[in-house]
């Protein structure tokens, strides 16, 4: 198997992390020179950075070009399932093996946030580390590469379902539950609580698709 060059990683990187940010969206065009002179590196490690991209399916083909790809109903139900059953998972593992420090920060994390729930731009990046600190809380190495491919997927969604009204303050109340069945070392509670955490926020999601599709009077 080749192994990639350090300026190759570099280019993946700094593209998966704009197409992550929202630089790029769904829809949006890649293109090589473009890409090499906002991240000032040359054109061949954006080229395979591309390809990498292409082979994960974050990228798809248009006629000759490259775009962001978007996923589709099924595609969207299928991860939110995938996702489900980790992240319960990783709830239930941080019960058992989160460090105290590791849990005093899920809880301060939660504190911090609540002053966001207006934000949903700024919510849904912290949401982001949050998810991610839970994740790591785990103390499961393959558990966290599979839910970091999981939300390299979530990226491709144009909207996040934070934005809804009133979800914020929902949201923050979900993981408020969720970091106390992990302080309480639940795991049958911590698992139940982030579980049901994804499937409000699929529904969000649906009725975000669904209002969006709605055709005007």
């Amino acid at each position: 198997m080749a192994t990639l060059k350090p300026g190759s990683t570099d280019a993946y990187s700094m593209i998966l992390d704009a197409i992550d940010v929202g630089t790029y969206r769904p829809g949006d065009r890649l293109v090589e020179s473009e890409l090499a002179e906002r991240f000032n590196v040359s054109r061949t490690p954006i080229r395979e950075a591309l390809q990498r991209l292409e082979t994960q399916s974050l990228l798809a083909r248009e006629g000759r070009s490259l775009i962001v790809a978007s996923l589709d109903h099924n595609q969207t139900a299928e991860l939110y399932v995938v996702r489900g059953e980790l992240e319960g998972l990783a709830a239930r593992l941080a019960a058992r093996h989160a460090t105290a420090e590791e849990v005093r920060v899920l809880r301060e994390m939660v504190e911090a946030d609540n002053a966001l729930i207006d934000q949903p731009a700024a919510l849904s990046r912290s949401n982001r580390r949050f998810h991610k600190q839970l994740h790591l809380a785990s103390h499961n190495r393959y558990l966290v590469q599979q839910l970091d491919l999981v939300y390299r997927s979530m990226a491709l969604m144009a909207t996040t379902s934070l934005a809804a009204e009133g979800r914020g303050e929902i949201a923050q109340a979900e993981h408020d539950k969720i970091v106390s069945m992990i302080e309480a070392r639940d795991e049958d509670g911590a698992d139940a609580a982030l579980r049901a955490h994804i499937s409000v926020a699929f529904v969000t999601r649906l009725k975000q698709e669904a209002a969006r599709l709605e055709p005007e009077a």
